[in-house]
């Protein structure tokens, strides 16, 4: 599997999943436009570490993706920067926690403008290039939630059900166009957040890390195991491949059988 000559914009690809992604991508030899919020330096020493370990091209684009027009701007300074955008991946994301009679208005329109509005203007904005050229890959990352529900959770899970409807159309709209459209539904993932997460509540509960672990994934998942970044960048990484080509409109889980129940 190659992707060199490729080029794939991540969004909110500076740390976490997105991360992990925009290095499977890059680890398989297509340049590389990073998107995200964080330190301007760590994020220039991202860039050149991926560059420098994958041989690749890379860049950086600060668009809030709340903002369609940023979005809009992101892709038109990918294709001036590293030439097209053959692959997008749709990650960036943001969650809030209430039940539905408390939830904060605000809070829902920040959620569905950046999880689930966003996820529409990238693939806007990207379509025509990849009809131009008749290739192109969408992944948009969606969630467990994408397909169940959680309590407390009303706007990160009508994002992402949307997510999944939305991929749905692009797939079979593009189907002829030699362009692949897949959500990744991740399940838990053990991100360098949601470690620190685990372990200032452990310290705070003074409960051993492993044992609230493993209480926090058996909750949903019957495989007490965390998904990690570098997982769903493999995911990913062979959604782009030629192997894939006929995989599109699909809700791909990744998840230690959170839904299979």
């Amino acid at each position: 599997m190659s992707l060199k000559g490729k080029v794939a914009l991540v969004t909110g690809s500076t740390s976490g999943i997105g991360l992990g992604i925009a290095r499977a991508l890059a680890g398989q030899g297509a340049d590389v436009m990073l998107n995200g919020f964080g330190d301007a330096a760590q994020i220039a020493a991202l860039q050149g570490e991926i560059a420098v370990a994958s041989g690749v091209r890379t860049g950086y684009s600060p668009a809030d993706l709340s903002q369609p027009s940023q979005i809009a701007a992101m892709v038109r300074e990918t294709e001036a920067a590293l030439g097209k955008v053959d692959i997008l991946v749709n990650n960036a994301g943001i969650q809030f926690v209430a039940p539905i009679a408390e939830f904060p208005e605000a809070q829902w329109d920040r959620i569905i403008a950046l999880n689930l509005s966003a996820v529409f203007h990238g693939m806007k904005a990207v379509i025509p290039g990849m009809q131009a050229r008749r290739w192109g890959r969408i992944i948009n990352i969606a969630s467990a939630h994408g397909l169940v529900a959680s309590a407390n959770k009303v706007a990160y899970v009508a994002a992402k059900h949307g997510v999944v409807g939305a991929t749905k159309v692009a797939a079979v709209e593009l189907a002829n166009d030699g362009i692949t459209v897949n959500a990744i539904s991740p399940g838990w993932v053990l991100t360098p957040l949601v470690q620190k997460q685990l372990d200032d509540r452990a310290a705070r509960e003074g409960r051993d890390v492993e044992d609230l672990k493993h209480a926090f994934l058996t909750e949903k998942q019957p495989m007490a195991q965390f998904s990690k970044p570098e997982q769903i960048g493999a995911l990913a990484a062979f959604l782009c491949s030629d192997a894939a080509s006929t995989i599109t409109g699909a809700p791909l889980s990744i998840d230690g059988g959170w839904v299979a129940q």
